[in-house]
C-alpha cells in the first residue's frame, strides 16, 4: 500500500495492490472487504448499536461502552470517517462492486480458482475520524493526533466455514495473513510507530537511525516511510509532532520502541514511559519460557487509541500503565500469532491473554518492582492480583457475572451479546478461568506444557477451540470434550458440597454432594487432630483419565470415578471421626464453585 496523509483536512488517498492466493478447495465468484471507518457516521450500525445499548442500565449506568456512547451521531462532515473505493481491478480488469456500510461486496467477473493467484489493484480515499472507538485522530485524552488502526480496505478472512463479512458494530476481528508493505507520505514534523518495520531509517530519523548514522533527509514537507511486515494479518501506525521515542534491545532478541506524547516538564510521566520500556525487557525471557518464542524483530508500545488495543507487532496504550502494557503485549501470543476468529471465539482472545497477564505481572512483582497495575476489563469488580493466586480477580468476575443473572454462553458471537456486561465478563474473566481451571483438571504442569504445545502446533493458523481441546487431550491423555462443552457452550455452574459426615465400623463416611450442573473432579483435603493430612481425589468418569499425583501437595488417595449423573458421592476413611479436624473441597480453589460456603467443614 502506498498513502499519502494531508493533515490538514485528515484526508489520505491510497493505493493498494493485493497478491490473494486462493488456498481453499473451493471456487470463489465474490469476495468482501472490511472498510471499517464507515462505522463512524450517523447512524450507522455501530451508532444505533451503542445507543440502544444505552437504554440498558446495569447497577444504573448505562450498558453502553463509555468511549463511543452516543458521540457518532454528533459527528459533522468534517469529522466523520470513511472509506471511499475508486476504483478496483483483478488481473487488470475493472470489477462491478457495492458498499454496505463497513463491507465491500465485489461480485467477481471471472471466479478466482482453488489453489490460483491473482492481483488485486484498488484505488481508495479516506478520512480520518474524530477518535471514537480504537481508531482516529485528535483524542483530548491522549493528545495524540493519529490513531491508525482499520484504516485500510482490509480483505475479509475465507476459512473453512465460508467468508467473514462480519460488519463493525462494536468488538472484534479477523484477519488474513499476509506480507504487507507499506509506504506513508506524511508532514515531515510527524514521528510514526506501529507494526512492521522500518526499511528507510536514515532517510527520516525521528529516533530509528543507527546511533552516529548520518541523515539524508529529503527536501520539501513531507517524509516516505516505508515499513515491511512479514506473516502479520493486520497493520496499524500512528503519527504525532510530539511523540518522544524511546529505544530498548532486549538481548538475542527484538528491539523495543515506545512512542509517547510528551507533555512538557512532566518528569513523572517520562519515568512511567521509560518504565514501561524496561518492563518490556525484563519480563520478555518469561514470556517466552512460558508461552513461546516471539518470532519478529521489533515490537512497539504506542501511546494512541482509547485504552489498550493489540495489532501485529505493536499497540496502542492511552497511558503507561504496566498493566495494560503487558495486556495487550500478551495479545502477541493470543491472537497475532494464533488468528482465531475473535468474533466467535473471544474469549479465546482476551481470557488466555489475562491469563497470562496475571502471570507476567506476578512475575514482574517477585523480580522486586512491586504491582503491576491491572487492565481493567468489563464493568465487574476488579481487584488487585492475590499473592497466592493470581486469577483470583477473575473468579470475583465470573461470581459476580453469575450473580447478575446476565450471563450469556461464551459461544456467543462476539457482536451478539445482549449487553456489553455480559460479554466483558465471559470473555475476560470467565476466559482466564477457563485456563486455570483447566489445570484443576490435568494438571498445573501439564496444562502449562499445554500451552507451549498449542504454540508450537497453531502460531500463524487459525486454531478454534476444538484445536486448543485437542492440543489439551493430546498432552493430558485426559478427554475433555465435556469441559468444553458444559464450560463453553452453556451457562450452567459448578456448586459441589459436603452433605454429611458419619462414623461407620471405626472408620468414617463422608457424602459429598453435587449441587449445581456442571460435573467436575473433586479434590479433597482431610486435616486431622495430630496435623497430619490426608488428599483425597474423584477423577470424573467422563475423563476416561486422572490428573498427575504432583499435582498434589503428597501422593493423594485415588477413589473410584464419580459418573456424572450421580448427584452423591460416598467416601469411606479408615481413620475414625473423632481424630478429624476439617474437611474441605479443592483448598485450592482453583474450580470455579460457585458456593464455596458448603466446600468446608469444620469439627
Amino acid at each position: 500500500m502506498d498513502v499519502d496523509v494531508d493533515v490538514t483536512t485528515n484526508r489520505f488517498t491510497g493505493k493498494q495492490q493485493l497478491e490473494y492466493t486462493n488456498n481453499s478447495p473451493d471456487t470463489l465468484k465474490r469476495i468482501f472487504y472490511h472498510l471499517y471507518w464507515n462505522a463512524f457516521q450517523p447512524n450507522s450500525s455501530m451508532d444505533v448499536r451503542s445507543r440502544e445499548l444505552g437504554k440498558t442500565l446495569i447497577n444504573k449506568r448505562p450498558d453502553w461502552d463509555g468511549r463511543v456512547k452516543d458521540r457518532i451521531q454528533n459527528l459533522k462532515p468534517d469529522e466523520i470517517g470513511y472509506q471511499k473505493i475508486l476504483s478496483l481491478k483483478m488481473d487488470g480488469v475493472t470489477q462491478p462492486y457495492q458498499v454496505d456500510e463497513t463491507i465491500l461486496v465485489v461480485d467477481l467477473k471471472k471466479p478466482i480458482l482453488p489453489h490460483t493467484t491473482v492481483k488485486l489493484d484498488m484505488d481508495f480515499e479516506t478520512q480520518v475520524p474524530l477518535q471514537i472507538r480504537r481508531s482516529g485522530r485528535d483524542n483530548p485524552g491522549t493528545g495524540v493526533r493519529y490513531s491508525m488502526s482499520q484504516w485500510y480496505p482490509k480483505l475479509c478472512e475465507y476459512d473453512y466455514e465460508g467468508w467473514h463479512p462480519t460488519p463493525y458494530v462494536a468488538r472484534e476481528f479477523y484477519g488474513v495473513w499476509g506480507d504487507y508493505d507499506v509506504t506513508i507520505k506524511i508532514d515531515k514534523a510527524y514521528t510514526l510507530g506501529g507494526t512492521g518495520y522500518l526499511q528507510n531509517p536514515e532517510t527520516v530519523g525521528h529516533g530509528y537511525e543507527q546511533a552516529g548514522a548520518k541523515l539524508n533527509l529529503p527536501a520539501g514537507q513531507k517524509l516516505t516511510w516505508r515499513f515491511i511486515a512479514p506473516e502479520v494479518h493486520d497493520f496499524m501506525w500512528a503519527a504525532d509532532p510530539e511523540y518522544k521515542h524511546l529505544v530498548r534491545q532486549v538481548p538475542n532478541g527484538p528491539t523495543i520502541h515506545v512512542l509517547y506524547n510528551d507533555k512538557p516538564g512532566d518528569a513523572k510521566n517520562d519515568a512511567a514511559w521509560n518504565k514501561v520500556a524496561d518492563a518490556a525487557v525484563a519480563v520478555l525471557p518469561f514470556i517466552e519460557k512460558n508461552f513461546g518464542k516471539y518470532p519478529y524483530k521489533q515490537y512497539s508500545f504506542v501511546h494512541g487509541g482509547d485504552g489498550g488495543m493489540e495489532y501485529p507487532m505493536s499497540t496502542l496504550i492511552n497511558g503507561p500503565s504496566l498493566g495494560t502494557a503487558f495486556h495487550e503485549w500478551m495479545h502477541t501470543w493470543y491472537q497475532m500469532l494464533m488468528g482465531t476468529n475473535e468474533s466467535l471465539y473471544a474469549w479465546m482472545d482476551e481470557g488466555f491473554t489475562s491469563y497470562a497477564e496475571s502471570l507476567v505481572s506476578k512475575y514482574y512483582q517477585s523480580l522486586g518492582n512491586g504491582k503491576a497495575e491491572q487492565s481493567p476489563v468489563g464493568t465487574g469488580p476488579r481487584k488487585e492480583h492475590d499473592a497466592e493466586n493470581p486469577h483470583k480477580d477473575a473468579y470475583e468476575g465470573y461470581f459476580y457475572l453469575v450473580q447478575s443473572g446476565l450471563e450469556e454462553p461464551m459461544t456467543t458471537h462476539a457482536d451478539h451479546f445482549e449487553t456489553n456486561f455480559a460479554y466483558s465478563i465471559a470473555s475476560y474473566s470467565k476466559g482466564e478461568v477457563f485456563m486455570e481451571q483447566l489445570g484443576y483438571i490435568v494438571g498445573t504442569a501439564t496444562r502449562d506444557q499445554i500451552l507451549l504445545d498449542y504454540y508450537d502446533a497453531w502460531h500463524f493458523k487459525h486454531p478454534n477451540v476444538n484445536d486448543f481441546i485437542r492440543i489439551a487431550e493430546k498432552r493430558s491423555g485426559i478427554q475433555l470434550d465435556w469441559y468444553k462443552e458444559y464450560w463453553v457452550n452453556t451457562t450452567k455452574t459448578i456448586d459441589y458440597a459436603i452433605d454429611s459426615v458419619w462414623a461407620q465400623e471405626g472408620g468414617s463416611k463422608i457424602r459429598l454432594k453435587r449441587n449445581g450442573k456442571i460435573p467436575m473432579p473433586i479434590d479433597v483435603k482431610i486435616l486431622y487432630k495430630d496435623g497430619s493430612t490426608d488428599w483425597l481425589y474423584i477423577p470424573l468418569n467422563l475423563m476416561y483419565g486422572s490428573k498427575p499425583a504432583n499435582d498434589f501437595p503428597q501422593n493423594p488417595i485415588v477413589f473410584e470415578d464419580w459418573r456424572w449423573t450421580h448427584p452423591t458421592y460416598e467416601l469411606t476413611l479408615k481413620k475414625p471421626l473423632e481424630q478429624i479436624v476439617q474437611i474441605e473441597i479443592d483448598p485450592s480453589q482453583r474450580m470455579a464453585d460457585v458456593n464455596r460456603a458448603n466446600n468446608q467443614k469444620t469439627f
